[in-house]
């Protein structure tokens, strides 16, 4: 069997919890019918739990769903009625409570109405995965493996793959490149131990910051000022995480460790906290419940004092000396400079990384294969930027690790079990240009060679790993245009955010000059998200205070004229969009061949926002698609669809919705996996080529809605401006807006070609440019990063 041949057509996902109900949503993201199994209900209808989650997945953000009507997909069953529809399922994932029994008992249940080639898994978050497979009958037991998801499904990259002893190796492949491509996920094989690795390092993490907290006397406040963006980590940090997860969340799986681990060195410390449990009994549960370590009084937030035993407004930050510390670039100066300090917040942050490092490296052989796994599960499973171990080696390896044995020495480490011989045999780190060190093969081990990673031009990179950048072919100080020795060039933009200015519009419209010369096709990719944040408002405003009004118009002149290049090229250009794609990000893909965009897409023509129109010929295109639906009829349909998209500034949820919205074709091509993005765009731009590809005949007859379309449009905007929905020079925008993709002032039913509509789009937005209110929005959202409303 090879790599590529587990088939997945339908699924079932057992347990319509919270968890099971996401995981379904993510598997009909993804094309993949499902059927949600869960418990009949005792009263009305039996399949009643399961209708209330599905109904309930449109509640959760963010939303599971990449489009709301994908919630029809999921088809409701229970388990008294419908078992016999687990033989139609090609995968059947177990996502019930975390209770040994209560999974062994389901097992014994669905396993006489499996298909033959069904493959079983179960979405535990740490509960031994052989114990469940000999719940199996045998012949099942080769089909059968972990599969832990992390919460929310949809959004974290993170699956780690726990095969069963008997677990049949072909499958896993199959699995593995599923996971990977048709549900866009990082694949993480763990071993078959408690909480695996993501909840094993992450949760004891937590434990570590907890116990420090409390040991060098800190407020919960403080401790997140100061193990969030500061180190690396995500906003919300650790207390607040805790409150999000759920603190009764947070003390099962901490019971969970202690229960299952009890030969584990730092077993002492693994039981929560009497604070933590105080909360737990108080019915303080975090987010959930409005109250944990956080809570929030009117706008403010408020932290639980332990010293006051009550809550006080939450400002603790981090203190001047280690604010200093942690802004130093260098690793290795910087935790020198934390382990030295007399300050109660660098010693705790050097106890808190010291007993983690220490636990990582303890416990690798038990956990994973190789040091590359559980960098990798931390980074994408909790969001930090460096896993443990390359935050170990970044810091200076054997000087840190000669720290922790003085440290194990003078009895300050959360254990006194010694490090492995290995930590100190005189290497420089684990993460070398032959792979990741393995403690059980005792040597460094390279990436998988399985199949599927071909697809991935630029993985996500370990500490000091280096992927092939390419050979430039051209490049100014806006654009490069590279390849990767192939016959499809590559353009990336230069600029903070992919913003688009003067020298990133010479740059493409030079690019595919020499793109025509010298490829079959070009793809607009960018090396990082996002897209593209749209035009740089900031020099945009430059030109508008001093005067420049030419300038500003010769300048939207040529964004009009690089989108028409991108269209009218005599080679495909694709635009592989990830991330945000705003303003003239998103006129730029409207204007390419084909777009290529991964599902977690953020489209939108948000001019409106800053008092703005799109300019750069994106109401020109949504104009010409709808007179091109209408088939030669009156336009205007679909002219009102898209109106309120544009004047109300909507963004989309991903790129699934982008296509209701509109601002992506119908034969536009969604990617489930970022990393995969480049391949899959550079195979559909050699594949137009292939096909003999030629750009659109220039449009010269679009017929538009004229001024009884605008001034159908204009009567809505009346009814919102009278009820104080919008301000007065929001009618004005909108106005523009309405009068641009109806044609202008022209009867009815005229036709125009493309130059008119360009024409109307810029003189409404030079015009509109020149106001004072456009100009403070703009000026309050290059302060701010928010909207204006005036």
């Amino acid at each position: 069997m090879s790599a590529n041949t587990l088939l997945i057509r339908k699924a079932a996902v057992l347990g319509a919890g919270v968890m099971g109900a996401q995981i379904a949503a993510h598997l009909v993201n993804a094309g993949i019918e499902t059927i949600l199994f869960d418990l009949p209900a005792k009263e009305g209808d039996k399949n009643g739990i399961v209708t209330q989650a599905i109904a309930n997945l449109a509640k959760l953000s963010p939303a599971p769903l990449a489009e709301k009507s994908l919630a029809a997909a999921i088809v409701p069953a229970n388990y008294d009625e419908d078992l016999g529809r687990l033989g139609e399922c090609d995968l059947v994932i177990e996502a019930i409570a975390e209770r040994m029994d209560w999974k062994l008992d389901l097992y014994r249940r669905i396993a006489p109405h499996l298909s033959d080639s069904a493959f079983v898994a179960s979405n535990t978050s740490g509960l031994s995965i052989n114990t469940l497979a000999d719940a199996l009958p045998a012949a099942l037991r080769r089909r059968f493996s972990g599969i832990h998801f992390f919460n929310p499904p949809r959004y974290m990259h993170l699956v780690e793959v726990i095969p069963a002893r008997e677990t049949d190796p072909a499958l896993l492949a199959g699995l593995e490149a599923f996971l990977t491509t048709q549900l866009g996920k990082g694949v993480v094989y763990a071993r078959d131990t408690p909480n695996f690795i993501g909840n094993r390092i992450g949760v004891f993490s937590i434990l570590a910051t907890m116990h420090h907290t409390e040991q060098f006397g800190l407020g919960f406040d403080e401790v997140d000022a100061i193990t969030g963006p500061a180190i690396g980590r995500p906003k919300s940090a650790t207390y607040r995480t805790s409150d999000v997860v759920g603190l009764d969340t947070m003390a099962h799986v901490i019971k969970t460790m202690a229960d299952t681990l009890p030969e584990d060195p730092w077993h002492a410390y693994f039981k929560a906290p009497a604070w933590l449990q105080a909360l737990i009994d108080q019915g303080a549960l975090g987010q959930k419940t409005g109250a944990g370590f956080f809570r929030k009084v009117g706008k403010d937030i408020h932290v639980l004092d332990l010293a006051q035993r009550d809550y006080r407004p939450a400002g603790r930050a981090a203190s001047e000396e280690v604010a200093a510390i942690l802004a130093i670039r260098d690793p290795a100066e910087k935790f020198a400079k934390l382990r030295a300090s007399t300050d109660r917040q660098a010693q705790f942050l050097w106890a808190m990384f010291r007993d983690l490092f220490h636990y990582s490296a303890y416990h690798l052989a038990d956990l994973a294969e190789t040091a590359r796994e559980v960098d990798l599960a931390i980074r994408w499973g909790y969001g930090w930027k460096l896993g443990p171990f390359e935050t170990w080696q970044a810091a200076g390896w054997r000087q840190v690790a000669q720290w922790i044995n003085e440290d194990i020495a003078a009895g300050k480490a959360m254990s006194s079990a010694p490090l492995p011989a290995w930590v100190t045999d005189g290497r420089e780190g684990v993460h070398v240009a032959e792979g990741a060190y393995s403690a059980s093969a005792g040597r460094p081990l390279p990436r998988s060679a399985h199949p599927v990673y071909r697809r991935q031009r630029f993985p996500d990179p370990l500490l000091g790993e280096r992927f092939d950048t390419g050979t430039t072919a051209w490049e100014n100080e806006g654009v490069r245009l590279w390849h990767l020795g192939d016959e499809v060039g590559i353009v990336s933009f230069k600029t903070k955010m992919n913003t688009v200015n003067d020298a990133v519009l010479d740059g493409i419209q030079r690019a595919i000059d020499e793109a025509e010369k010298t490829f079959k096709g070009v793809v607009l990719w960018q090396t990082g998200e996002p897209f593209s944040a749209g035009a740089d408002l900031k020099g945009a405003l430059g030109l508008l205070q001093a005067g420049k009004v030419d300038a500003f118009d010769a300048m939207v002149a040529n964004f009009q004229a690089t989108s028409q290049r991108i269209k009218y090229a005599l080679v495909p250009v694709v635009a592989a969009v990830r991330g945000m794609a705003f303003g003239g990000g998103c006129e730029f893909q409207m204007h390419s061949a084909r777009t290529v965009a991964a599902l977690e897409s953020y489209i939108g023509l948000v001019e409106a926002g800053v008092g703005l129109l799109p300019a750069g010929g994106g109401l020109k295109e949504i104009a010409l698609r709808a007179a091109t639906q209408a088939g030669g009829g009156d336009p205007f349909d679909g002219v009102k669809r898209m109106f309120e998209t544009i004047a109300m500034a909507k963004v989309s949820g991903s790129a699934l919705e982008a296509k209701q919205l509109g601002l992506l074709r119908p034969d536009d091509v969604v990617v489930f996996n970022a990393y995969e993005l480049l391949h899959v765009a550079s195979t559909v731009a050699g594949a137009l080529a292939e096909q003999g590809y030629r750009p659109p005949l220039p449009a010269r007859a679009i017929p538009v809605a004229g001024d009884v379309g605008t001034a159908t449009l204009k009567m809505l905007l009346v009814n919102m401006l009278e009820g104080r929905f919008i301000s007065p020079h929001d009618f004005d925008v909108a106005s523009r807006i309405a009068d641009t993709l109806c044609g202008g002032s022209i009867e009815r039913g005229s036709q125009v070609d493309e130059r008119w509509l360009l024409d109307l789009e810029r003189r409404h937005f030079v015009e509109l440019a020149q106001t004072a209110k456009t100009q403070e929005r703009i000026a309050h959202t290059l302060a701010t990063g928010k909207p204006l409303r005036n």
